[in-house]
């Protein structure tokens, strides 16, 4: 297992890879960007990209789905996991926010809609393209990040802490760059020979010690 890696140094490889990469979610504006974050939680990307057009074709601004009722929605999202409380969560955002343009950008004004935490904030200021608050960390950024070493434990809330200590802001899109290497390398079962972090991952120099 390394000793006292310098992660700010060592993390430039991953952030290198996966710099400017779209999250995969597919959206065409904020808004869309906003109510896919939202269905997503709990469900796969590749779920809510199967449904996207046809709601987005119904409800295609802010404005649109302000209008909606929840039993409106239900339609369009019934497939979608807790589709009950995420139609009341989509038509409560869309009735504070009102319009597109109105859509906050802070880590503050997003968690104080409803359906939306740090994780979802987080992941709508990097793709809007404003300066990170926090860092992403879904549920590949928890199994990779205690593998790699650079974190600990299985709370969402602490690992994310951690690498805000650990790593300076401007290398906060780590978060989303493991969330990319859970998703094609460090699956459940990983696949340790072709990860580029392997040098200084505690999981893969445990392996090979063992």
């Amino acid at each position: 297992m390394p000793t006292a890696v310098n992660w700010p140094e060592a993390i430039k490889p991953l952030l290198k890879k996966y710099k400017g990469t779209k999250h995969p979610l597919d959206y065409e504006n904020i808004y869309q960007l906003v109510v896919g974050v939202v269905l997503s939680a709990q469900d796969s990307d590749r779920n809510i990209n199967k449904l996207g057009p046809e709601l987005f074709h119904a409800f295609p601004n802010m404005q649109a789905l302000a209008r909606a009722t929840p039993d409106d929605l239900t339609p369009y999202i019934s497939k979608v996991r807790n589709f009950g409380n995420k139609a009341k969560w989509l038509t409560g955002i869309a009735q504070q926010v009102k319009k597109d343009a109105n859509i906050p950008l802070t880590q503050e004004t997003l968690t104080a809609l409803p359906g939306i935490g740090r994780k979802s904030a987080n992941v709508i200021m990097r793709e809007a393209g404003v300066k990170p608050e926090g860092v992403i960390v879904d549920l590949h950024v928890v199994r990779v990040a205690p593998r790699l070493g650079i974190a600990t434990g299985t709370d969402a809330t602490k690992i994310e802490k951690q690498l805000m200590a650990v790593l300076p802001q401007d290398e906060w899109d780590a978060g989303m760059a493991m969330s990319f290497l859970g998703r094609e390398v460090c699956r459940p079962t990983p696949k340790c020979g072709e990860c580029l972090m392997n040098p200084v991952c505690a999981y893969y120099q445990g392996t090979k010690t063992n």
